[in-house]
């Protein structure tokens, strides 16, 4: 992933709250100075809109227009007027619709939510700890929330994953402010993304009822919690036999649309994860999706990495729908290949076969995969709603 400019670590949601590191996060940022959320959040870059002009080139003269309007960081402005030529306080100049919306508007109601809401006889606020990454001069933000204790642990491992939601937003009109569910495997520290849909908020019109929003989004937190041991419990059962296909780990992935970098990255962590590197079950193969994708992808946040997560997440929440895939891009490959008089070759009909029959034993088990999704579903549109 593209490295952020500035990365802040966070742990509690502000200063009178006394919260400590998990022992898996506290030993990934040994060299970190924690702050509380609520400084992390006051920290961030903010946005004001002012005038703008153009420029008439027949007359040299400046014309104000009130159909646009310029997206400043205020205090940019303020460095440049004391001569700071180096700095560039614009972000945006979007039509007049746009509607600024500040980290405090978005943030502020959460640190109220933290500090009401409780698990196991804690506040989350006691609970809380992440990081925020920050783009293209504070412009473009992205963060990860999570929560100590709310978490899932699976029989064969100490380590907890741990559930959270990753948030953010952008002054430039590329990215509406949006929440999502996520968790973090401490066990591999890999990103499990998109664990609900996307919500968001778009720069238009009036700032919307923010607590009402967090409080929907943390309310989903304990039932995906819930049902993530339970996928992955099921998709531990399934497992792809790579002596009985015409691919290997690798163009497993590639056959996903992963780039052969990002496949070979996921491909090493399966195998190495899995009691037989031919056999490898669906968790584990999502695991080696994740992982590459926390660790070796080298581009930005957002609708690229977004597509990949779509992928690695069918693995475990949606195997048939992977299966689909697989068999699709390798029925055009086979396609590609059909000689001139179109005969397929023998090979790419024993290999379709084969593929056939791994379809029909996970479409098999496929039901169990679609039903408590669909409950999940369910739920949580019901606390939407």
């Amino acid at each position: 992933m593209t490295p952020p400019e500035q990365t802040i670590i966070f742990a509690g949601v502000d200063g009178r709250t006394r919260t400590a590191f998990p022992a898996w996060y506290a030993q990934r940022h040994s060299d970190a100075d924690p702050v509380s959320f609520a400084e992390a959040i006051r920290a961030l870059p903010r946005a004001v809109d002012t005038k703008i002009a153009y420029n008439n080139p027949y007359t040299d003269e400046w014309i104000p227009t009130d159909r646009f309007n310029a997206i400043v960081d205020p205090e940019r402005l303020e460095r440049q007027a004391a001569g700071d030529t180096d700095t560039d306080p614009l972000f945006h100049v979007p039509t007049d619709s746009y509607a600024v919306i500040t980290p405090t508007d978005v943030y502020a109601p959460l640190e109220e939510v933290l500090r009401a809401e409780t698990h196991e006889g804690r506040t989350l606020g006691e609970l809380v700890f992440g990081e925020i990454r920050q783009y293209r001069g504070g412009g473009e933000i992205h963060m990860d929330i999570l929560f100590d204790g709310l978490s899932v642990t699976l029989p064969e491992r100490n380590e907890p994953i741990t559930m959270g939601v990753t948030s953010g937003y952008d002054f430039f009109g590329g990215h509406a402010v949006y929440v999502e569910g996520f968790a973090r495997d401490s066990y591999c520290a890999n990103s499990i993304r998109q664990l609900t849909d996307r919500q968001t908020v778009k720069h238009v019109g009036e700032v919307g009822d923010f607590r009402s929003w967090w409080e929907t989004v943390l309310a989903q937190l304990g039932l995906i919690a819930d049902d993530l041991a339970a996928f992955i419990d099921d998709a531990s059962e399934i497992t792809v036999d790579f002596t009985q296909v015409p691919f290997d780990v690798t163009e497993f992935y590639e056959l996903l649309e992963f780039p052969t970098y990002l496949a070979t990255q996921a491909a090493s962590d399966a195998r190495a994860a899995a009691t037989t590197p031919t056999e490898i079950d669906l968790w584990t193969l999502h695991s080696g999706a994740t992982y590459a994708l926390t660790h070796f992808f080298n581009g930005k946040e957002g609708a690229a990495l977004d597509r990949y997560v779509r992928r690695a997440n069918d693995i475990l929440f949606n195997p048939e729908a992977t299966v689909n895939a697989v068999t699709q891009t390798y029925e055009q490959q086979a396609v590609d290949a059909t000689t001139h008089d179109g005969q397929t070759g023998l090979d790419s009909q024993v290999a379709l076969a084969q593929l056939d029959r791994v379809g029909q034993e996970v479409r098999a088990k496929a039901t169990r995969f679609e039903r408590r999704e669909a409950a999940l579903r369910a739920r949580l549109s019901t606390i939407t709603e």
